[in-house]
């Protein structure tokens, strides 16, 4: 038996990168997924890959209707909710003085209202269902230790890192079985990460070098290495676990 069996997950950013990680990983550990993204077609296609455990639903987390749409979606596919992982996100660069402001409004609404939309959606069909639930949030070592060139991303993930633990303490009581954590990825071998390397801005082999060099470890980290860490978390091998900060960073959080 693995260790989703019997859970039902939404997963958003599923289409690729650590979000789809993340969905290949529950379905191979017994449990069922949604998959859910602005990206509809690469999602149905993973979904499809699958089977019978996987669905897909076009989602932009900014949305507060489409997050009540995908909750009662996953319940009329799977029968319940009994966890969410909020993982889409973006990174742009720009400090308070010179950033576009859209560059701030975007990170803001993408990385920190559309995980309180999920969670204000999931909570209730969670509890609706009467089993164990968990969240699980991507944060970021920059969360932990704010970087000058991202502002906007800095502040989406440092305000992300409290409203989750809001969560956990509010679960716990109210003696709602849900648990709320979160996993603090470092530089991760993603899309993201690839529109930074290839952004121009240097040559793509200095900015891999200096990207690797913010972890002690000195690598780029890989999405199965995050996607192991939340599926943890999201399991009930983790069930005397909540508002906990689960780094995943090469030791770049806390780096000299």
């Amino acid at each position: 038996m693995g260790k989703m069996t019997g859970k039902v997950a939404l997963v958003t950013g599923g289409a690729e990168g650590i979000g789809a990680t993340v969905g290949r990983m529950i379905v191979a550990e017994g449990g069922q997924v949604l998959l859910c993204d602005i990206q509809i077609k690469k999602a149905r296609q993973l979904a499809d890959e699958l089977g019978d455990n996987a669905e897909a639903f076009e989602l932009d987390v900014r949305n507060l209707d489409q997050w009540h749409a995908a909750v009662k979606f996953a319940q009329e596919q799977f029968g319940k909710l009994t966890v969410l992982c909020n993982i889409a996100g973006i990174s742009e660069p720009g400090n308070v003085p010179e950033g576009a402001l859209d560059v701030w409004e975007r990170t803001i609404d993408i990385n920190l209202n559309g995980p309180f939309y999920g969670m204000r959606a999931a909570i209730p069909a969670m509890e609706a269902s009467g089993e164990p639930c968990a969240i699980v949030n991507i944060g970021s070592m920059i969360a932990m230790r704010p970087a000058a060139f991202v502002a906007a991303y800095s502040a989406s993930k440092s305000g992300l890192r409290g409203l989750t633990q809001s969560v956990a303490l509010d679960c716990a009581e109210r003696g709602v079985p849900i648990r709320a954590n979160m996993v603090h990825p470092g530089a991760i071998r993603t899309p993201m990460y690839e529109r930074y390397k290839y952004s121009g801005a240097d040559t793509p082999e200095n900015i891999e070098t200096n990207f690797a060099a913010t972890h002690p470890m000195n690598r780029i980290g890989e999405p199965e290495e995050v996607a192991k860490a939340v599926v943890f978390l999201a399991s009930d091998e983790a069930s005397f676990t909540t508002g906990c900060d689960f780094t995943v960073d090469g030791g770049g959080s806390i780096r000299n």
